[in-house]
């Protein structure tokens, strides 16, 4: 584990309940690629509402913590730090699987872009090895 929750913090402005992301596992030699998790528990918040009789974890938190993970990232970079990262789009976001309480999620984001200030990264999010979502973020430092 590279980074732990309260390093996390000192990176990101993210508090609980909206802190999505619990470790960071790896960066790439490149600072392109990073990897990192989320536990989810039964005790989250969300759940109270999504949905009382069957725990799912909604699809746009997902897409939350996957983009919390890339700014970890970009914010983590020296030209970068003491900055905010704020969400500038999805594309193609598809979700295969249900997330459920008890679930490890992984977090894998990758830069492949940069353009006219916005950063495009093409994300996963997996449980067990199988694909739970899928599809382009973008991101922009402020």
């Amino acid at each position: 584990m590279l980074y732990n929750s309260n390093q996390i913090q000192e990176i990101i402005p993210h508090r609980y309940p909206m802190l999505l992301v619990d470790t960071i596992e790896s960066i790439s030699e490149d600072k392109t690629c990073i990897t990192g998790t989320k536990c989810v528990s039964a005790n989250e918040m969300f759940f109270m509402g999504h949905f009382p009789q069957k725990h799912v974890m909604p699809g746009v938190l997902i897409v939350e913590a996957l983009a919390q993970t890339g700014c970890v990232l970009l914010l983590s970079r020296e030209e970068n730090k003491g900055k905010i990262g704020y969400f500038a789009g999805i594309n193609k976001m598809r979700f295969k699987t249900q997330v459920v309480p008890g679930d490890i999620l992984t977090l894998k984001v990758t830069f492949t872009k940069q353009r006219a200030g916005i950063y495009f990264a093409d994300a996963e999010a997996s449980v067990n090895g199988k694909i739970a979502a899928s599809g382009e973020i973008m991101c922009a430092i402020g």
